[in-house]
């Protein structure tokens, strides 16, 4: 364990986020040269696995109602040294993901290729679309338990260890790509299947190394084998914490979906410059995310340990940092938003939406970031129902006038991107002001 409630705060975010940042570097690094390869397929490959992608978004939004809900609670238990709890929580999470991974397996083969034929603009685009999907399904079930692992290590203060272990399962998934999706060294190209297939592969076994190296990073935390059996109290408590940033998440994928859905009549140029677009979009995020990714176990810890102070101080440091990181990449977004797409196609029409998309959004970088910082404070204080509160909001801003918009003969792609800027504006002021409430509520004046 990783003792986060003394020291100085800036260190420990720094410190912290450096390591985060560097795995979700390397995991981006994946995404982009994923995204190369299946470029050399064509556009309909690109629009088509860009949409069968936004499935995991589901995954990802069900996999925080337990990754949240243990972080919160494991963080809080290490900040008040309650081994016994948090080792409890960290079990439960595990066999929760066990069991949801297990669910997602037998509704993504089951539903998941009518969803990904409603999302793309034509038959050739979904035909890639279910290719990818069906090849990536084993990837998005085991999503679920490594998360709780990964989530009880973050929560102890481990970052290091996953840190490297995840630059090696990405790493794996890169080498595994070209040979699955173009053929190099076999002459057997799997096209978009191979691309999910390789992240199904490189997840199998990152997962089996996370189980190995968990009781060895860290010596407060051990799987139970023999008792892991549902305790129904704790899937309560890590349900109600995670359950409205699950929500969350799945919101975002709702507003993703109703992007493909009122863009698609633009054609597959269009959804896949908006796919190139938003995988670069994420990669940009890497420093903010990784900040407030950070603060979140820094804040739970000292929450747990009643060090209300250094919660509101972890706050300015996380904020102040992120802001300035977001500001930065703001600009280097309006220098050459088109270039960043280049290596990726040479399609002008789809190059022209991807620098379009990437120029109008990243005005609402800045915000972004600190609704990302909100939601790592609401997540440690464990009451995420404001922030839920906050993305609701932003759904129905942006999801009501976006299908408005795609109704009218004059809709432009812009009108869309711009709807997201002002919707996301306006998440992060209602998110700070429900923040500062949560302070007052929650935590003692200072110097009491």
């Amino acid at each position: 364990m990783r003792e986060l409630t003394k020291g100085p705060i800036l260190g420990h975010v720094l410190s912290m986020a450096l390591f985060i940042g560097i795995s979700q570097l390397f995991q981006t690094l994946y995404f982009l040269v994923d995204l190369y390869f299946v470029s050399r397929l064509g556009s309909a490959a690109v629009a088509g696995v860009s949409a069968a992608g936004n499935v995991f978004f589901v995954a990802l939004a069900a996999s925080q109602m337990i990754s949240i809900g243990v972080l919160a609670l494991v963080a809080q238990a290490m900040g008040r040294k309650d081994d016994a709890n948090a080792n409890l929580f960290s079990d439960q999470a595990l066999l929760m993901g066990v069991i949801a991974g297990a669910g997602m397996l037998a509704l993504g083969f089951g539903f998941g290729g009518l969803w990904v034929d409603a999302l793309t603009a034509d038959a050739e685009s979904a035909a890639e679309a279910r290719a990818f999907l069906y090849g990536y399904l084993p990837s998005l079930a085991l999503l679920f338990p490594t998360m709780a692992l990964l989530s009880s290590l973050r929560a102890a203060g481990v970052v290091q260890p996953t840190m490297i272990l995840q630059t090696g399962t990405v790493l794996l998934n890169v080498a595994l790509a070209p040979v699955l999706i173009v053929g190099w060294g076999t002459g057997a190209p799997l096209g978009a299947f191979g691309a999910g297939l390789a992240s199904s592969i490189a997840s199998a076994v990152g997962f089996v190394a996370l189980v190995v190296m968990y009781p060895r990073v860290q010596s407060a935390l051990r799987v139970h084998w023999a008792a892991l059996k549902p305790r129904w109290d704790a899937w309560r408590r890590i349900a109600f914490i995670g359950f409205s940033t699950s929500l969350e998440f799945l919101m975002m994928f709702v507003v993703f979906a109703v992007i493909y859905w009122v863009i698609r009549d633009f054609g597959a140029e269009a959804q896949a410059g908006f796919g190139i677009g938003g995988r670069i979009m994420q990669s940009i995020f890497l420093p903010a995310m990784a900040v407030a990714f950070a603060a979140a176990p820094i804040a739970g810890q000292n929450f747990g340990a009643g060090q209300h102070d250094r919660v509101r101080e972890t706050f300015k440091a996380a904020a102040l940092l992120g802001a300035g990181i977001m500001a930065v990449l703001t600009i280097l977004c309006h220098i050459a938003p088109e270039a960043m797409g280049r290596p990726f196609t040479d399609d002008p029409a789809v190059l022209a939406v991807a620098g379009e998309y990437l120029k109008i959004t990243s005005w609402n970088f800045v915000a972004a970031g600190l609704v990302m910082t909100c939601a790592s404070f609401f997540q440690a204080m464990g009451d995420t129902r404001p922030s839920l509160f906050a993305s609701v909001v932003r759904m129905l801003i942006f999801c009501g006038p976006a299908l408005w918009l795609s109704s009218q003969d004059w809709m432009r792609l812009e009108h869309v991107w711009l709807l997201s800027v002002g919707s996301i504006t306006l998440q992060c002021l209602l998110s700070l002001w429900l923040l500062l409430a949560t302070f007052k509520r929650k935590l003692k004046p200072k110097g009491t």
